[in-house]
This record gives C-alpha cells, sequence and structure tokens, in this order.
C-alpha cells in the first residue's frame, strides 16, 4: 500500500507536540540556525524531546535547514546536522546546495521550495543528487505535477494548505532590496502584504491604495485524491509562524479528510500510527485565513487576490440586519458569544474590526464602528468559545494494542503488541508474586479485566485481553497496576528506540555537486551569494493585469509595463504573456 503523510508545520517544541497528537505523520521544525524563519528557531534539547514524542507514533520530525549560507557559516551548519541526526530527526530540508560538498551524517535530505521546484529537469537532478523527497512549488498544476510524477521516483511534497508567497519560492528579493531582510535568510518583511497604487507608463494612478501583491491563503482539500493519483505523497500545511489552536484545528481537518479517503481507498494508508479524537468543531475557516483558494491546481483563475486586507477575516456569517449606534442585529444560523471578534469591509471596501461586548441570539451590543450599514457581510474572526475548545484539546491520540496476561513459574507476565505494528517485538513485563486460587472466578476475572484493560492517560488503547492461567486467579489490582506502568515505560522505550534505528538513511552513493553550480545542483547562473540582488526582484505566476480585467489576450492589447508604488518605493512590471508571468524589477533597472 501507497503510505501518504500529513506533515504539518511547529514554530516550538510545543506547537510540534499538539500537531503530533491531532493527527500529524510528521512535523517540520526549526533548528537553532539557517532556517527560513528566523524568529522559529529552536535547541537541539527542544528538538529531541520532539523526536521522542513523534517516535511513539512512528511519525517523524524534519529540520529546516533552508536558507543561503555564507561560506563561513559552513562548518557550523554541518555541526548542526550532526547534532539533529544524534537528536532523532528524520531528515533536514535544505536549500543550499554547497551542504552536499561537506562531510553530513547520513541523514535524510529534503529539498525545500526554496529551491525553485517547478520543472521536470529540476526534479530530475535533485532525484541524481540523492534527495530523498522534493518539494515541489506550488504554482504547479496537476496536469504538471503528474508528468514530474510519470519521469521521476523521488517521493513528492505539496503544499495543501496556508499563507501563500506571491513570488516563486526561492526568487523573491523584494525584502532584500527594500529593507535588507533577506527572504533567502529567513528574514522576509513580506512587501507583498502592503497596499500598492498601480500606475500606467504616464503615471497615471489605475488602481489606488490596494494589496496588489497579497494572495488568499492556499486550500487544496478538495483535491486531495487527485493530488495522490498525480503523484504527491505529502502533504504539507504552511505556518511556521502560527500558533497551537491553528496547527491543531488545521491537521486534525486534513486528517479526517485524509482517513475518510483511506477508508474507501484501500491501497492508501496513513504514514504513521495512532488515531485521534476531537472535542472541538475542527473547521479551518475559524483559523486565521484570507480566504481561499485552489490556486494554479486546474489552471489560471480569478480571485486569488486579497486585495483588500491582509488580515484575517475568519468565517463568513451573515449579513446586518439592521444597526444603530449602539446594537446590530445579524442575519444568521450562527451561535454568537460575548466577546466573539467580528469584522466586515466598509463601503470603501476597508476592513473593520469589532467586539461582541454582548451577544443575545444574532443581536449584538457594540460601539458601532464607522462604516456598518444594513446588507454589510459580516465575518467572524474569533470564536470565544470555540477557542476556549481548542485550546483545551490534547488531541487524546492513541496507538491500539493487544494485551496477554499469563502465569509463570514465578507469578504473572503482562505483554503488550501493537496492532497495527505487527512486526515489533511483543513487549512484556513480568512480576513475581504468589499465585493465589481464587474463591469467586466469576468476579476476580472481572477485576482483573477491569483493571488491565484501564490505561488512562497513557497514549496506548488496549483493544483485547487474553488470559493465559491454569486456574482462575486472584491478583491484587496494585500488582495489575505495577505491571502496566512497567510496560507503559518499556513500551514506550521500544517505540522510540524502533523508530530511531529504522530512519532512511541517505544514499552516499550519488555524485558531489561540484563548485560551480547553483543550489539546485544544475549548470546555471542562478544566484547563490546570500547578498546578491538580481534584476529580476520577484517573479509570479500572479498577474495584476489578468486579476483587473487588464490580460493582454483578453482585452486584445500588448502587454505594456505598469508600476507599482508605495511610498518611495516605486517597481516595475513586466509581462511574459507567453508563459503566463508577471516579473517585478526596481525601477533603476
Amino acid at each position: 500500500m501507497k503510505k501518504i503523510e500529513l506533515l504539518s508545520p511547529a514554530k516550538d517544541v510545543e506547537v510540534g507536540i499538539a500537531a503530533i497528537n491531532h493527527g500529524a505523520d510528521a512535523v517540520y521544525i526549526g533548528g537553532p540556525d539557517f532556517g527560513a524563519r528566523e524568529k522559529a528557531s529552536n535547541t537541539i534539547e527542544d528538538i529531541e524531546r520532539l523526536c521522542r514524542h513523534a517516535a511513539l507514533f512512528d511519525a517523524k520530525v524534519y529540520v529546516t535547514l533552508n536558507t543561503l549560507l555564507y561560506d563561513n557559516e559552513l562548518e557550523r551548519a554541518r555541526k548542526m546536522a550532526y547534532d539533529c541526526w544524534n537528536a532523532g530527526v528524520d531528515a533536514l530540508i535544505v536549500q543550499d546546495m554547497k551542504l552536499l560538498q561537506l562531510d553530513m551524517p547520513p541523514i535524510s535530505l529534503h529539498a525545500s521550495t526554496q529551491c525553485d521546484n517547478m520543472t521536470l529537469e529540476k526534479v530530475q537532478q535533485l532525484e541524481q543528487l540523492g534527495f530523498e523527497q522534493v518539494v515541489l512549488g506550488r504554482e504547479l498544476s496537476l496536469k504538471q505535477i503528474k508528468e514530474i510524477r510519470e519521469k521521476t521516483t523521488v517521493p513528492l511534497e505539496f503544499f495543501v494548505h496556508g499563507a501563500l508567497c506571491v513570488s516563486h519560492s526561492g526568487q523573491c528579493y523584494l525584502s532584500q532590496y527594500i529593507g535588507n531582510r533577506s527572504a533567502n535568510r529567513g528574514a522576509c518583511a513580506q512587501p507583498c502584504r502592503l497596499p500598492w497604487d498601480l500606475l500606467d507608463a504616464d503615471g497615471k494612478e489605475l488602481i489606488k491604495n490596494r494589496h496588489l501583491l497579497c494572495l488568499k491563503d492556499l486550500n487544496n482539500s478538495a483535491h486531495l485524491e487527485e493530488l495522490i493519483d498525480a503523484g504527491i505523497t505529502s502533504f504539507k500545511i504552511e505556518g511556521r509562524l502560527k500558533d497551537a489552536d491553528y496547527v491543531k484545528n488545521v491537521t486534525a481537518y486534513y486528517r479526517q479528510k485524509l482517513d475518510a479517503l483511506f477508508s474507501r481507498r484501500p491501497d492508501l494508508q496513513q504514514a504513521s500510527h495512532g488515531h485521534c479524537s476531537y472535542s472541538f468543531e475542527v473547521n479551518p475557516e475559524k483559523s486565521f485565513n484570507r480566504g481561499f483558494t485552489d490556486y494554479f491546481i486546474n489552471g489560471r483563475q480569478k480571485g486569488i487576490g486579497s486585495p483588500f486586507t491582509p488580515k484575517s477575516m475568519g468565517e463568513y456569517i451573515g449579513k446586518v440586519e439592521w444597526c444603530n449606534p449602539l446594537r446590530m442585529e445579524i442575519e444568521t444560523d450562527k451561535t454568537l458569544h460575548n466577546g466573539d471578534g467580528l469584522c466586515f469591509l466598509n463601503q470603501d471596501n476597508e476592513l473593520v474590526g469589532l467586539r461582541a461586548d454582548v451577544a443575545n441570539g444574532n443581536t449584538v451590543s457594540c460601539n458601532r464602528p464607522h462604516g456598518a450599514h444594513r446588507g454589510a457581510k459580516i465575518y467572524r474572526n474569533l470564536d470565544m468559545e470555540w477557542q476556549k475548545q481548542v485550546d483545551a484539546s490534547n488531541g487524546n491520540r492513541k496507538i491500539d494494542i493487544n494485551l496477554t496476561l499469563a502465569e509463570t513459574e514465578t507469578g504473572y507476565e503482562l505483554s503488550a503488541q501493537p496492532i497495527s505494528q505487527p512486526k515489533l517485538s511483543i513487549i512484556n513485563y513480568q512480576f513475581s508474586i504468589d499465585k493465589i486460587t481464587a474463591n469467586n472466578p466469576e468476579k476476580a476475572t472481572e477485576n482483573i479485566r477491569k483493571k488491565a484493560l484501564q490505561w488512562g492517560d497513557t497514549v496506548f488503547n488496549p483493544i483485547r485481553l487474553e488470559l493465559q492461567f491454569t486456574e482462575p486467579r486472584l491478583i491484587p489490582a496494585s500488582v495489575i497496576g505495577e505491571m502496566k506502568r512497567q510496560l507503559v515505560t518499556k513500551l514506550t522505550e521500544e517505540l522510540i528506540e524502533s523508530h530511531r534505528n529504522n530512519r532512511q538513511m541517505r544514499c552516499t552513493d550519488t555524485p558531489r555537486v561540484s563548485t560551480n553550480t547553483d543550489q539546485s545542483g544544475c549548470m546555471a547562473p542562478t544566484i547563490t551569494d546570500p547578498d546578491v540582488i538580481p534584476e529580476y526582484l520577484m517573479t509570479c505566476h500572479h498577474c495584476i493585469r489578468y486579476a483587473n480585467g487588464m490580460c493582454s489576450k483578453e482585452i486584445g492589447q500588448k502587454a505594456t509595463p505598469l508600476w507599482i508604488r508605495n511610498g518611495n518605493n516605486v517597481f516595475r512590471l513586466e509581462f511574459d504573456c507567453r508563459n503566463c508571468l508577471m516579473y517585478v524589477l526596481s525601477e533603476n533597472n
């Protein structure tokens, strides 16, 4: 059967544990240095703690080492790679191919989306270099993914949810150009989320103060089966700066989607072990989002941008029925709560937020914000009751086991076997005690079964208990309790050690990268110096002309350059209509 991986983000160890507990098959997390999110670094000690927890469920931990490196940083990066391997990390996600020239540990390497993995040729080269997984560009369509899969064998990873960068990953230099904060060094300031004016060649203002480069958030949950059939085996959720509530909710959502798919597709299976139960409504619209798009998976489409705000609007709940300066009635089928966060776009398409001080049915008491009017669409970006539930959720992930309680010469032996891992050795614990024949066999057996099957807040869930006695026995509850405690410890360590010992190791028979190759391993003049800024500051599939009714193919006119302006920053837009690409250039170029 084909194993399908759900890969969740973790800004720290606690979020990583929450992701695992809510159904992730793997998590990716920043290490001490060199991650593409400089504000999401973690110590090796914390990463080791996360690895131990993930290993219980045979889940994986990937560490991001995906920035471009200065030469004087290579030795520190190499040492960090060894520290990660020794801590139990399963793979490193990398961008800079200079790492392949170093004496690295046998840890698996994944090619980051920062490598701009957009073509068959690029993926073939990465496969030849020995990468164990390749993160494809978000802009690819199902057709393009299929073409890559047909001519490669390396596992393919694809983003299915979260924030979208408007530029091809690894090809954005706008933040570095404006404020010396390089995206390829993990320091992107996200100027793409700012408001911009759009100008023509004569300086005429075509659009004013709109978030022209800001995209909606990705949501490909409706296309999981299509993506699997196209060749994707790892589904990635974006969000290494997101809090635990976001990661819990979105991970649980995709876990449910995939489990439902697996239930009718016997050729597919979960990549890790254990099952979860949730104490909150699993709904991605309740977490941070700018509205959703499936982007280019089925080709170019309108409406992928978020031009009015880069902020989260949340879930749509209804329209304003009437309002006055103190109260507002909303036509909605949702239950509102005191303290809920609401928002709407006013008649100037500006985002306005308000707090429901007192909610009574579909009426909320609040200070009426400027611009509220009958018919305004209301969104809820904070559901107070839901927030309490998701904050309290621990995911309750369990591993089903079968138990055997048998007599020995000196007492009893309790054994456990994880049902989903039949190849794992049976774990047992023996306890020496005088054996007592039960005077009331039925009652004694009932008590033994009841106590032996109670595993409380451990990660283990006993399904079946087999008793192997020569005659009915009376066993003190304290003895059974001690046997279970010892067995939990042994079973936990066995699962962790089994995962650690069976980690995939990097193939060392692949060619080393020569010093005159780019970060993809290709003989091409792609920039690898972190300080160099190329002529093209952005390469985008998103097209401002297309999004605003000015596509040359639609209006029958040549796509002449346009300009975007934010304060003193002015940039030229050039359009490659044959390949449907937009480039952002410095006005100086």
